[in-house]
């Protein structure tokens, strides 16, 4: 693959994934409804283990970039099996938030089409929470977005700069008009963490908050892409600091404009709710286009590293060598970036089960933020111990990329395991709906489960070396496996 991409176009990548607009227009009113009038609290608390856990990433990406990132970095400090399920369930995660963004994007479409005086066309009455409307017109913007990926990650990553300058502009001037103007009193007291209900209701908003910072990490799976590999750190680091800042501001901003009732009861409209009650349209249309263009820019962002990763597992063996052709001309893994689209499509089908657009954002939401908590802290735990000799040699390095990260995996790990047992424990009956504890709790248990035995199959089955060469392999002693393919040159797999 071409080494095309500098910071600038790392920032984006990762920006784009984070996908800020969707998150705040979004997931707002979600966390809201748990954690009550402590938005800003409760966003700035999870990028603390969320930061902590990217010095390890950076590190890893520094000594060691690879387009498999955690799944490989996972797999060689630890145990090829745990890396393997971080791979795994990272794709899944990735894929199933694809299939879901279809449905938002499309809503915000519609609601678009709303502001603009369009309801109805061909004697079809539009609906932004018609669950069937959204994830058609949903699904017509994720196939254009995987065609602009498949053209080339320098392009993509100009197009999204082009969407971030728009949104940020917007996000900036929208919240800061609304400190001011808002007329809800101000309390010092949103930022006190400690003033949140219950543990349950922290530990199921930190995971919501962790959820929303979830995607800085896809810029390390362009790292065999980016000219210089710190700058894919870099964009990381970047991208995940003014994300933080632009969600505390936002919340604080949302809390200033919305009495508590309004900001749980808008949920996936909460930003075009926002943006009316600031300004008269037009203007007050441009928070949607912001979140209609965060939401197809968050489509593109997220099938470029998932298909960067199923092209890692198919060089190691794990996968089918069919993830790892190239295109002729483009030199992007282009058959897995159109396999992986028309996946998320199928998924985004079926999930027309579940009647409204709210439901499937909640439902998913949660299931996934257990397992991105998982992978997570799979990788901090990876980071500490590639890099446990700094312990000895270097102690103030050591605290950036040992201690953090594992106190960040400590940290993620308590919330998301007992988020997972409250959603055991709050349901004596399996029904599939958004609320059903049990049903979100079955979506990170298939997914885990489904790596697993996909890992017992490509270890036995296509006795792939990645489990057979060895693992634990200090910086300079890395297994034969794991170093990247050379460029410049083809091969009968495509992989160069």
């Amino acid at each position: 693959m071409r080494r095309s991409l500098g910071v600038g176009g790392a920032v984006a990548l990762a920006a784009s994934s984070t996908a800020a607009t969707s998150s705040i227009g979004i997931g707002l009113g979600l966390m809201a409804g748990i954690v009550g009038l402590h938005l800003p609290a409760i966003l700035g608390l999870a990028f603390l283990p969320v930061l902590a856990i990217a010095g390890g990433y950076g590190r890893l990406n520094r000594v060691d970039p690879d387009a498999g990132s955690s799944y490989r970095w996972v797999g060689t400090a630890l145990n090829p099996w745990l890396g393997f399920l971080t791979g795994w369930v990272n794709i899944l995660g990735t894929i199933v938030f694809m299939a879901y963004t279809t449905t938002v994007t499309g809503s915000a479409v519609i609601q678009l089409f709303g502001a603009a005086g369009v309801h109805r066309v061909a004697g079809l009455t539009l609906s932004p929470d018609s669950t069937l409307q959204c994830t058609a017109i949903g699904m017509v913007v994720l196939i254009a977005s995987a065609l602009v990926a498949v053209r080339g990650l320098d392009l993509a990553a100009r197009l999204q700069k082009y969407l971030l300058v728009f949104e940020y502009l917007v996000l900036l001037g929208f919240c800061g008009y609304g400190l001011f103007a808002g007329d809800q009193p101000f309390s010092f007291e949103w930022f006190d963490p400690f003033a949140i209900p219950s543990f349950q209701a922290l530990a199921q908003g930190m995971v919501l908050a962790v959820f929303c910072y979830w995607g800085f990490e896809s810029v390390f799976s362009v790292g065999e892409e980016v000219r210089d590999p710190r700058d894919a750190s870099r964009g990381g680091f970047i991208a995940l600091t003014v994300m933080m800042l632009l969600f505390v501001l936002a919340g604080t901003a949302f809390q200033r404009v919305l009495p508590l009732g309004d900001l749980v009861g808008n949920g996936a409209q909460g930003l075009t709710y926002f943006g009316d009650r600031l300004a008269h349209q037009p203007l007050a249309a441009l928070p949607l286009i912001a979140l209609t263009f965060s939401a197809a820019a968050s489509l593109q962002a997220a099938v470029v590293p998932t298909a960067r990763g199923m092209y890692a597992m198919g060089r190691d063996g794990t996968l089918g060598p069919v993830w790892t052709r190239l295109h002729p001309r483009h030199r992007t893994p282009a058959t897995g970036t159109l396999l992986i689209t028309a996946l998320a499509v199928v998924l985004a089908l079926l999930s027309l089960v579940i009647p409204t657009v709210s439901s499937l954002i909640s439902a998913t939401v949660n299931a996934i933020g257990i397992v991105v908590a998982l992978y997570y802290a799979l990788t901090a735990v990876a980071a500490a111990v590639r890099f446990r000799h700094l312990l000895r040699t270097s102690p103030v390095e050591a605290l950036r990329v040992v201690v953090a990260p594992v106190l960040g995996a400590l940290t993620l790990l308590a919330v998301g395991g007992y988020l997972a047992w409250s959603f055991y424990d709050s349901a004596d009956h399996f029904e599939l709906a958004a609320d059903n504890g049990w049903f979100e709790l079955l979506v990170p248990v298939l997914m885990i489960g489904s790596g697993l035995l996909a890992a017992a199959w490509a270890r036995w089955h296509r006795r792939a070396p990645y489990f057979t060469a060895g693992f634990g392999a200090p910086d300079d002693d890395l297994p034969a496996w794991s170093s990247p393919a050379p460029t410049g040159t083809g091969s009968p797999t495509g992989a160069s």
